[in-house]
């Protein structure tokens, strides 16, 4: 589904959100052709949280509007949306994008924003060839101003390639957004939520099968039920419905 000719309009809209209907060899390809210097902008990759919180605050649509390029991280929500007959775009985790990603950066100089110390140690030892720099901001990011201001003037200052924001939404895509509104940074911004933990080992992934029958959360919550059992089985499922009230609606219609 992610890998083949273009297919379709490069811009599909769900629940009012609009998606870049892209392989993600194009989105590679994007990517690594930016010149060297150019004016900060990045990438969102959101999933059914993403989607379920944005029903909640609409006033978060903005920052996905303003990404470089916002793609769908959910083989549920294109399954049920494609079972709706509700236009569906490509799909491509923030994993996968980052796992493809990272091979292509040798030599690039490339910041990573999150990852505990020893996580990260991990991650440099995986890809020796990338030079890679890291800042762990604090936890409660948005609730500490002059912090969050730090981990800004960090991605400013350092003028990487590339920026893996790996803080969890949505708070990686609000540092995103506040980087691109500042005149010193450059480079591309990749929000990938856990990305960075899986290609580095600390977690593990669930088998292609599951993948691709739209099952990986049932994987991630039998490893942490207590932190994900709320958000996929009582906030996510919002989601779904809402989807069915859209193509409700466009059938009336």
């Amino acid at each position: 589904m992610t890998n083949g000719p273009e297919a379709g309009p490069p811009i599909i809209q769900l629940l009012g959100v609009d998606f870049s209907n892209v392989s993600r060899q194009a989105v590679i390809e994007r990517l690594l052709a930016r010149p060297e210097g150019a004016r900060f902008s990045y990438v969102v990759t959101p999933n059914a949280d993403h989607m379920e919180r944005l029903l909640r605050v609409p006033g978060l649509r903005p920052i996905y509007q303003r990404a470089m390029l916002c793609l769908l991280d959910s083989k549920l929500i294109a399954l049920f949306a494609g079972r709706l007959g509700l236009p569906t775009p490509r799909v491509i985790s923030g994993a996968d994008l980052t796992e493809a990603l990272l091979p292509e950066l040798n030599e690039r100089r490339v910041a990573v924003i999150g990852m505990e110390e020893a996580d990260f140690a991990r991650l440099v030892r995986r890809y020796p060839g990338i030079s890679f720099i890291h800042y762990n901001p604090p936890m409660r990011l948005l609730h500490d101003i002059p912090a969050f201001n730090r981990a800004r003037d960090f991605i400013c200052d350092t003028h990487a390639a590339f920026t893996f924001f790996a803080l969890g939404s949505p708070v990686q895509e609000m540092l995103a957004f506040a980087v691109s509104g500042d005149i010193r940074a450059t480079g591309a911004g990749l929000c990938i939520g856990s990305g960075l933990a899986f290609v580095s080992g600390r977690h593990s992934r669930a088998p292609r099968w599951m993948r691709e029958a739209g099952l990986e959360w049932a994987h991630r919550m039998a490893q942490n039920p207590r932190r994900l059992a709320g958000r996929y089985l009582i906030s996510d499922p919002r989601v779904l419905l809402a989807l069915a009230l859209a193509a409700l609606r466009e059938k009336i219609h």
